[in-house]
């Protein structure tokens, strides 16, 4: 499927999620942190309610998914096996109007296939990233915007191709949102990367994780991550609300108030972010797509998985002539 142009390029793994509802569980969390383990009988049978098997998933497909749902042109460089479970990602992808021609298949491989435990609200996921022979293909027309991220362990390599690309094309902008792979390759290795940015995502904890801190000031957090090279940072604290620092100023966005309790929370923050940039393509202010921002994840989370809520940009426009007064950004 030829693009005359690509508003949203993504470059991530794909895979497959299998929820699984426990029925059966605790959650134990550290006092004054929010560090959380879930526990289960060790060594005996746990009952589950049911499992809901979801194709052609991860950080960067759900961020394509978005976009093309926004209405931009959406293409998707990813890896897949010579396998059904491939060959159904890819029927989903083209099925929400994402450009595959960039998807390589590989022969002897399995497609990436996770396990997520459901349980109450939240979920842990069960990865496991096949290492691909990682390689950037040829990229036309060239992409108003680069979306990258989560990739298997073995990809370094493959960042410094990514970060050629940019240093050759000056004129595309990079939105990094980085995997648990990626977090552990640490800045000093993906230097490039950090210092081509121009939108950068995490959580509170994945901030901490990256600057290897214990530290949860908002404001120090986001002005270190942005010391880095980052033009925009974006830091989500779940359904606390989510900060930026656009280079100058700091801000704090509240939630979108969620029309009901939410059914499970995988993929808000990939709809977060991509919503996001997808609205600084359009041509938003930074502002206003952190007002555009939260609109998606309280969809999402009334869902299971992190595609079925996305929304339509004259979804978003509702919700957004629909928001209450408070419904807005502050400097802090």
């Amino acid at each position: 499927m030829f693009q005359k142009s690509i508003d949203f390029l993504a470059i991530g793994d794909i895979a497959t999620d299998a929820f699984i509802k426990i029925k059966e569980a605790s959650v134990h969390c550290a006092v004054d942190t929010n560090r959380c383990e879930i526990c289960m009988s060790f060594g005996d049978k746990v009952p589950f309610e049911f499992v809901k098997v979801i194709k052609a998933v991860g950080n960067s497909a759900n961020a394509s998914v978005c976009a093309s749902r926004l209405g931009l042109r959406a293409s998707f460089i990813t890896n897949i096996g010579d396998d059904q479970n491939g060959h159904d990602c890819i029927v989903e992808l083209k099925k929400q109007k994402i450009n595959t021609s960039y998807v390589r298949k590989h022969s002897d491989m399995a497609t990436n296939y996770h396990f997520v435990l459901w349980y109450d609200v939240d979920r842990t996921i069960l990865v496991k990233h096949e290492e691909y022979d990682y390689q950037l293909p040829r990229i036309s027309p060239t992409p108003s915007w680069i979306y990258l991220s989560s990739l298997a362990q073995n990809s370094l390599k493959y960042h410094k191709d990514i970060e050629e690309y940019l240093k050759n094309n000056p004129k595309v902008k990079l939105a990094f949102q980085p995997g648990t792979f990626q977090m552990k390759l640490g800045i000093k290795q993906l230097e490039g990367i950090y210092d081509r940015t121009e939108v950068f995502i995490v959580n509170v904890e994945e901030a901490q994780r990256i600057l290897a801190t214990e530290s949860r000031n908002i404001k120090t957090l986001l002005a270190e991550i942005h010391a880095h090279g980052p033009k925009i940072v974006l830091i989500t604290d779940g359904p606390k609300g989510a900060y930026m620092l656009d280079g100058d100023h700091f801000y704090f966005m509240p939630i979108y108030p969620d029309p009901k309790s939410p059914l499970e929370r995988t993929g808000c923050g990939d709809s977060f972010a991509a919503t996001f940039v997808s609205a600084l393509q359009m041509g938003k202010a930074p502002l206003e797509a952190l007002v555009w921002a939260p609109i998606n994840p309280m969809s999402v989370i009334q869902y299971v998985g992190a595609q079925e809520g996305l929304l339509s940009l004259e979804q978003i426009q509702w919700f957004l002539h629909r928001a209450p007064e408070d419904y807005k950004p502050r400097e802090i």
